[in-house]
């Protein structure tokens, strides 16, 4: 077996966990094999004319729930191992919001800084063909991922549309092939802010099983990108204090030890975009003013005594060698992955809850169903009525987990796997 890879560590962490709570060994080594996995040879011409093949994946793991659903990267990186593994993972994360959706992942092999927009959409397009006769709206569902964005899906979904026609296949329901499109093009408009959204939602939810009063609840959230400005935005909403935030580059904070004042989500986003990084941008109460705050490194804002610790960029940034530096008690996993075994390990031991990621950043998958839905029902969800529905499945998923958590007396992240698991080998 080999020991670095991503889809054996996922399948074994399934395997102990089941093991723990006497699932039936037949049942779970069934769920954790995959249904099909294609690897492609992606035909692609450059702007110099010069054609080669790419490599490329459409891995496509439990179907029990309904079509499958996962996202396209594009990144040199990409390998089989790894899109099994994110696939086994989307088959977890519907089953936990108890979405009509399987699991799915897509790949190509390529660094796309390297290519030219023409190029991008020769690529995108090509990919598309190459997968068409194993996707659609009631078969597979593929959506944005990292390097790929509402255009590069756009530009697939118009491919999709004219084999479709050219085999006279296309009906009302074909644009529900992919999601994560521009509204203009049947996306949601809810879509972009669904992820942080539902973070936001889970994270009132427990802090109202656990007590906590949002206007004294500390939060700091590390990665200010789409996902952790929507997050923070509405957790301030919420009442909830966010009293420091930062980007790749660096973060900010109150001076001295302690902040009581919420920082002004939407005056940093401002100062941000138009300097181009985050440290510098203190802003409270409308009024950014750097002499009240300080500057801090990623690693700082990672150890700041706050009540909430929320990192939404990158995976393993909470690890064995950070991990005694920890003072948050609640750590809401809006990247995936971001906590280590060996930290998760560590922190449960020492008391900290951990919200994990396939229940802490379902918000993504699930409003992309209900862009699908929106889709193949002909319908169209304004911005609110997505977040409404967007809110109830997030709650319900929520409360199932939390008193699943309680039956078994298990950890939150063992919880959202037995939830999962019971929908899929029922």
């Amino acid at each position: 077996m080999d020991k670095n890879s991503l889809y054996n560590a996922s399948a074994d962490q399934i395997r102990e966990i089941a093991k723990k709570f006497k699932l039936p060994k037949d049942k779970v080594d069934n769920f954790l094999k995959h249904e099909r996995i294609v690897e492609l040879n992606i035909p692609f011409t450059n702007a110099l004319g010069k054609t080669e093949k790419i490599p490329g994946y459409r891995i496509q793991h439990n179907s029990k729930l309904g079509p499958y659903k996962g996202g396209i990267r594009f990144h040199q990186n990409v390998t089989r191992d790894e899109v099994m593994a994110l696939s086994l993972w989307m088959s977890l994360k519907c089953a936990v919001v108890n979405i009509p959706f399987g699991g799915g992942k897509g790949g190509v092999t390529i660094d796309p800084k390297s290519l030219s927009e023409e190029e991008l959409e020769t690529l995108s397009r090509a990919y598309s063909r190459a997968i068409y006769d194993i996707i659609g709206p009631d078969i597979d569902v593929p959506a944005p991922d990292v390097n790929t964005n509402a255009k590069i899906i756009n530009w697939m979904t118009d491919e999709y549309i004219k084999i479709a026609k050219k085999r006279k296949e296309y009906t009302s329901k074909s644009i529900g092939t992919f999601t994560g499109k521009p509204v203009k093009k049947g996306g949601l408009e809810a879509r972009e802010e669904a992820t942080g959204f539902g973070g936001a939602v889970i994270l009132d939810h427990l802090a109202k099983q656990l007590k906590l009063k949002p206007e004294k609840t500390t939060i700091a959230v590390q990665g200010f990108g789409n996902v952790g400005y929507f997050f923070a935005h509405h957790a301030a909403a919420r009442g909830f204090l966010v009293t420091a935030l930062s980007d790749s580059k660096g973060g900010i904070t109150k001076k001295g030890t302690t902040a009581t004042v919420s920082l002004d989500i939407e005056k940093v986003m401002e100062c941000k975009n138009e300097q181009g990084y985050l440290a510098g941008c203190y802003c409270v109460g409308g009024v950014c003013d750097i002499s009240e705050g300080r500057v801090i490194t990623n690693e700082e804002l990672l150890a700041l005594p706050v009540d909430v610790l929320v990192p939404s960029a990158l995976e393993n940034v909470i690890n064995k060698d950070n991990m005694k530096n920890i003072k948050a008690k609640i750590i809401i996993e809006m990247a995936n992955g971001p906590v280590t075994p060996e930290a998760y390990d560590y922190l449960t031991k020492k008391g900290v809850i951990i919200v994990p990621d396939i229940l802490a950043n379902a918000g993504g998958v699930t409003g992309s169903w209900i862009e699908w839905k929106q889709n193949v029902e002909t319908k169209n969800y304004t911005k609110k009525q997505g977040l409404d529905l967007l809110d109830k499945k997030m709650e319900t998923a929520f409360s199932e987990i939390w008193s699943t958590m309680k039956k078994n007396k298990s950890t939150m992240r063992e919880a959202a796997l037995l939830v999962a698991l019971a929908r899929l080998m029922d």
